[in-house]
This record gives structure tokens, C-alpha cells and sequence, in this order.
């Protein structure tokens, strides 16, 4: 099942109580005050790990608590600080607060933590609370109460490459083909139901990421199916992929296909189809592949348009090596516009009651 939406409830340790306790010993009249400080209570810690790729651990555990500090003792012992609650979520979770829809962390790379919520702070002892006028005071501090907060998470796939194209144009193949994924690939429609991210390693080591987006129909900028569900997932690309079915198999015009998919990124979000791109003329093995790819040439640049058949891998390596070449030229990515198109979704669909993602990955 994959998930990339959910709600959860988190709870962070209560501090641990101070000791209200006096020295008792032989030989030691009149000891005092040595009751001892109540422990830390345990925080919220959301981390960000590529082994993880949807939210579905947490739709079925949507409360989250940490441990609470050990309470304070005598002869000035110090109760346990408590451990905190780690909650490992994949590498492109966005983290709000579900109450007031703020946004709270975007945890965009591997290993990267965000305290969500703090443990509260351990109560002092009596100790703490002698003076020359109260020698023996009975005062001591209870343990602070850990935030609780109602989240909101959303995953947006990372990835540098995003495969874009409509139902059957073989994008699964083609990620299959340059990459370690193992897409499901099947000869219908709408195979792939969430996005599959594949690894690319070059002969200098250098790596980077390609996703395979569910395929795009028409009106998918409105919601139209699952819409937004799968466009989500492409606003953090950098470079655009768009596989064109050149055979036409379904009764469809590539070059319309192209169209298409440019006016409905365009349309969910306003200069998104201008971000750096490359055409792969998928099925060329196909005869009816030849009249259509001259028609795309005299319309593209030719230099960004790779024929390749990806199912029998012929020139997908073409493929690979202009993507890594465009990559290398790509200044780096301006994060605050980056931060805007994804805010500016998430508030969009946060008028509404979060509704949840899902898909079950045997079908």
C-alpha cells in the first residue's frame, strides 16, 4: 500500500516530578533538604531515510507518544531523561501543523531530523528551594507537560528526473531499462499507481534519480482522477522527461501528447512545463514510428530528442548520458521557489479535511 498523505497525533514525554526528600543519616543531625531533579521528558524526532518509501506506517499508528523523564530522588539523584520517539518517514516529507496549517519542516534529505515536538523540562527538589530562613523547605517542582501537537504529512517524491507521459507510453519500461527500479510493467493502462524511483550510477560514481510518475490523462490540473495525486509528486524535479508514444498504439497523436502534457503542467502550476526537459521517442521498433518522429524533429530541437525503444533497450544509454550532461549544467536549484510551489499546493488542499492517498501495491 502506498500512502502519501496523513494525519497523526504526537505527544512528547512529560517531565519527570523533583524529589521532595531529606538527609537521614547517623551522625549527620539535621541534614537537610537532598531530594533531587525530575529527568527530561522524551521529544518528537521526525527522520528523514531513503529506506522508506510512503507514509503507511503511520496511517496505521497515527499516535505517536514519547516517554516520560523519571522522577526525581533522594540524595540528590536525578531522575532518567527519557528517550525520544523517533518517527522515520521518507526522504521529501512536508510536515505541518494539522491546527493552523503552519509549516513546520521539509525534510528533503537523507538523515535529516526535525524535533516536532520538545518533552517537557524535569521538576527541581526540594533542594534547590533552601534559604537561611527555610532550612527544611517541602517545596518541590512537578515535571513540565510535553507539546502535543496534531500533524500533517505529505510526501512529494525527490527525485532529479521525472518521467512524464500519458497511459501506456512506456515510462515503466523506460525506467526499467536505464535504471536499477523494477517497475510492475503490463501491456494496459495506468499500470504504474504511485510513483517508483530508479537509481542511475555513471562510470564516475556521479548518481542521480528518476521517477517514474503515474501517467497523466487530460484535466489532471483540475483533479481530474487522481490529478493532483500524481502531479504532487513532480514539483521538486529538476528536469523533465517526457515519453511520447511515437507508435500511436492507441489511436493517439504524439505530438498532440506533447501538447497536452506541457498545457496541463502549465496549468497546475504556472511555468512549470518551462524547467529544463528532454523527449524520448519511445517505440521506435514500431513502423508507424518513422513518419511521426520526423514530425517531431522539424518541431523540437533535435538535440533534445532521443528515439530509443525502451523495451528492447535500444539507445536508452543515449538517454541516460543526456540527462547526466543537462544535469551537470543545471545551476543549482532556487529553494525558495521551490518552497512556494510546494506551499502554495499543500494550502490549496488543505481547505478541506485531509483526505488520504492510497494504493495497494499487489494490484
Amino acid at each position: 500500500m502506498f500512502v502519501d498523505q496523513v494525519k497523526i497525533h504526537v505527544l512528547a514525554g512529560h517531565g519527570g516530578s523533583g524529589s521532595c526528600s531529606f538527609r537521614r543519616e547517623m551522625f549527620v543531625p539535621l541534614g537537610g533538604p537532598d531530594g533531587g531533579d525530575g529527568g527530561k521528558g522524551g521529544n518528537i524526532v521526525f527522520v528523514a531515510t531513503t529506506n522508506e518509501r510512503s507514509l503507511v506506517n503511520l496511517k496505521f499508528q497515527p499516535i505517536w507518544k514519547a516517554p516520560r523523564g523519571g522522577n526525581g530522588e533522594g540524595q540528590k539523584k536525578f531522575g532518567k531523561c527519557a528517550i525520544d520517539c523517533c518517527i522515520r518517514v521518507p526522504v521529501g516529507t512536508l510536515i505541518f501543523d494539522a491546527e493552523t496549517d503552519e509549516f513546520l519542516c521539509d525534510l528533503n534529505t537523507d538523515k535529516q531530523e526535525f524535533v516536532a515536538a520538545k518533552g517537557g523540562q524535569g521538576g527541581r527538589g526540594n533542594v534547590h528551594f533552601k534559604t537561611a530562613v527555610n532550612r527544611a523547605p517541602r517545596t518541590y517542582q512537578l515535571g513540565e507537560e510535553g507539546e502535543e501537537k496534531e500533524l500533517a504529512l505529505e510526501l512529494k517524491t525527490v527525485a532529479n528526473v521525472g518521467l512524464v507521459g500519458f497511459p501506456n507510453a512506456g515510462k515503466s519500461t523506460l525506467l526499467c531499462a536505464v535504471s536499477d527500479a523494477k517497475p510492475k510493467i503490463a501491456s494496459y493502462p495506468f499500470t504504474t499507481l504511485y510513483p517508483k524511483v530508479g537509481l542511475i550510477e555513471m562510470e564516475d560514481f556521479t548518481r542521480f534519480t528518476i521517477a517514474d510518475i503515474p501517467g497523466l490523462i487530460e484535466g489532471a490540473h483540475d483533479n481530474v482522477g487522481l490529478g493532483h495525486a500524481f502531479l504532487r509528486h513532480i514539483e521538486r524535479c529538476t528536469i523533465f522527461c517526457y515519453v511520447l508514444d511515437m507508435a500511436g498504439t492507441d489511436g493517439r497523436d504524439p505530438l498532440n501528447d506533447l501538447t497536452a502534457l506541457r498545457q496541463e503542467l502549465d496549468l497546475y502550476e504556472n511555468g512549470l512545463a518551462k524547467r529544463p526537459f528532454v523527449i524520448v521517442a519511445n517505440k521506435m521498433d514500431m513502423p508507424e514510428s518513422e513518419e511521426n518522429y520526423k514530425r517531431l524533429i522539424a518541431q523540437e530541437d533535435p538535440k533534445k530528442v532521443f528515439p530509443v525503444c525502451a523495451e528492447l533497450k535500444e539507445k536508452t544509454a543515449d538517454v541516460i548520458n543526456g540527462l547526466y550532461e543537462l544535469l551537470k549544467k543545471l545551476p543549482p536549484q532556487d529553494e525558495e521557489a521551490l518552497n512556494r510551489v510546494l506551499l502554495k499546493h499543500h494550502s490549496v488542499k488543505k481547505r478541506s479535511e485531509i483526505t488520504t492517498t492510497e494504493f495497494d501495491e499487489d494490484l
